[in-house]
């Protein structure tokens, strides 16, 4: 789900002005979106030259990578040029996975297969040593049923990694709106926020952007805290420590347990 930027007007967490809802979550959507687009490359939010600091610190190039959402971007194919001899793309739509694969097919680093990241039953416990996404969430927080899907992602994200593994999330939300959905009560992070500003931004930066920002004891930015770019773009590094993870995968009766207590604060908020 890496395409180019939702629609003017969208709200950010899941609704479209008037509160009509995208449906950023379903195959159709992207199915359609992409042939339209023609195959044509874009990188959501960051290309990989800005990430590279991050992700060869925390994914040396001998790590198995897994690209959620991988779209049409180019990042994987930037990575190899890097170094990276393993990853593993996956996208909701079988429109882009075959065009990706047509041209991508002379360059085995790459593979890429059609998955929805709410479901990748078809990838064993701790099969990766990272996973990246710039976007995905973003996307399914745009969706339909958002909180739940947004759950589904992270728990299986976290699910795939092996301890020590490092899931790396780019997003434009901040740490109000992205924290609570990384702290499944299953999972077990290590958070660490890194704050870029966005492609083209010519205002000063008086920070260097690999320091990390500092998050207090309920992972919120610090009193009066703001980046020096409004639209900045926030990278979490979260690393899957030992512990609660691992311990067993959620269970669909965990899923289901999880849509009641979304559906009741719908029908009864505080």
């Amino acid at each position: 789900m890496s395409s180019p930027p939702p629609p003017e007007g969208e709200g950010r967490d899941g609704h479209a002005g008037g509160g009509r809802s995208f449906s950023y979550g379903e195959a159709e959507y992207w199915d359609a979106r992409y042939v339209e687009e023609g195959g044509t490359p874009y990188d959501w939010y960051q290309r990989y030259e800005a990430l590279r600091p991050f992700v060869r610190r925390f994914a040396p190039p001998a790590s198995r990578l897994l690209m959620v959402g991988c779209g049409s971007a180019l990042m994987s194919e930037d990575m190899v040029s890097d170094g990276y001899a393993e990853i593993m793309n996956i996208d909701i739509s079988s429109v882009v996975i075959e065009m990706m694969r047509k041209k991508y097919f002379n360059i085995p680093q790459l593979q890429y297969l059609r998955m929805d990241v709410r479901d990748m039953s078809m990838f064993p416990d701790e099969s990766f040593d990272c996973a990246i996404d710039k976007g995905t969430l973003d996307s399914l927080m745009c969706g339909v049923d958002a909180p739940l899907s947004a759950t589904r992602m992270v728990l299986e994200v976290d699910r795939l990694l092996r301890p020590g593994g490092v899931f790396i999330l780019i997003t434009y939300g901040d740490p109000s709106v992205r924290v609570p959905h990384l702290n499944q009560p299953s999972c077990n992070w290590k958070i660490v926020l890194y704050i870029l500003p966005r492609p083209g931004f010519t205002g000063e930066i008086r920070r260097h952007v690999l320091n990390p920002v500092p998050l207090t004891e309920r992972g919120r930015l610090p009193d009066g805290f703001v980046p020096e770019d409004p639209d900045s773009h926030y990278v979490y590094v979260c690393e899957k420590m030992q512990g609660l993870t691992g311990a067993g995968s959620p269970t669909v009766n965990d899923i289901e347990r999880q849509r009641g207590r979304i559906n009741y604060r719908l029908i009864h908020p505080a």
